[in-house]
């Protein structure tokens, strides 16, 4: 039996496949956990810079494996959440890579990404009112963040799908490719990422998720000992000489 969730590296980044194309990559609790060792592997491997999470077989995600839900396996895990990911996503930039469905669960899973590169023929939706769900992994947190208020409450109180123009459009998507090319398309943006210092992407990305909810007056009290923990750092040194002397930065992550 092939593996439920299929791991490659690619110099600095680590791809992470979800491997059911009969089930359109439906997840199980297999897949739940498969997910979360990747990830995990990710955060502590210091050469791996960026994860991208995609599915195999023309499909990124159709959500929960609703076959194993009736037998009453659930495919979340314990302070992680659905897929192993939803309820902890890592501190390293994670791109979503998808092609056809990303529905239910599946799109609650290309939300907990950073950023997501999609094929022109993908499809993004929370169909939960549909079934008589909720889209209780953390899409209806995400998706108002995302794109605005009223366009997310509408999609996720009609249950419809959203193409991938459109997902574009609202600046779900970050970048749109030909269909098949998504992967390639996610590879591309991650090696434009993996070029950069480790320690500024994290602290980037960190930045940027917390600042949304500091409160005005305490903005820069709180960004400045984060700031100068990368100003502070032999990278942030290396990355001026390197400009200096016109060469190709070194990093450590240090």
């Amino acid at each position: 039996m092939s593996d439920p969730v299929e791991i490659q590296q690619l110099d600095g980044i680590l791809i992470i496949a979800i491997n059911r194309p009969l089930q359109r990559n439906a997840v199980n609790r297999a897949v739940s956990l498969a997910i979360a060792t990747a990830v995990d592997r990710l955060e502590s491997d210091p050469e791996l810079r960026v994860g991208i999470i995609t599915g195999h077989g023309g499909y990124f995600c159709a959500g929960m494996d609703l076959k194993a839900f009736a037998d009453g396996e659930r495919p979340e895990i314990e302070g992680r959440g659905f897929a192993g990911l939803t309820e902890a996503p890592p501190e390293k930039p994670l791109i979503a890579a998808v092609e056809g469905f990303a529905l239910a669960g599946g799109c609650e899973l290309a939300l907990t990404c950073d950023l997501i590169v999609a094929a022109e023929t993908a499809w993004f939706g929370l169909p939960e009112v549909q079934r008589g769900l909720v889209a209780g992994s953390g899409g209806l947190v995400r998706l108002p963040r995302r794109i605005p208020e009223a366009i997310a409450l509408e999609y996720a109180l009609t249950g419809e799908r959203m193409d991938a123009n459109t997902a574009h459009k609202w600046g779900l998507v970050n970048r749109v490719t030909k269909e098949g090319a998504a992967l390639d398309g996610a590879i591309a943006m991650a090696k434009a990422i993996t070029a950069n210092a480790p320690l500024s992407i994290a602290m980037t990305k960190r930045i940027v998720r917390e600042a949304p909810n500091w409160a005005e007056a305490e903005i820069w009290t709180l960004q400045r000992p984060l700031v100068d923990l990368v100003i502070g750092s032999e990278d942030a040194l290396e990355g001026a000489r390197a400009f200096s002397e016109k060469r190709a930065p070194q990093w450590k992550g240090r």
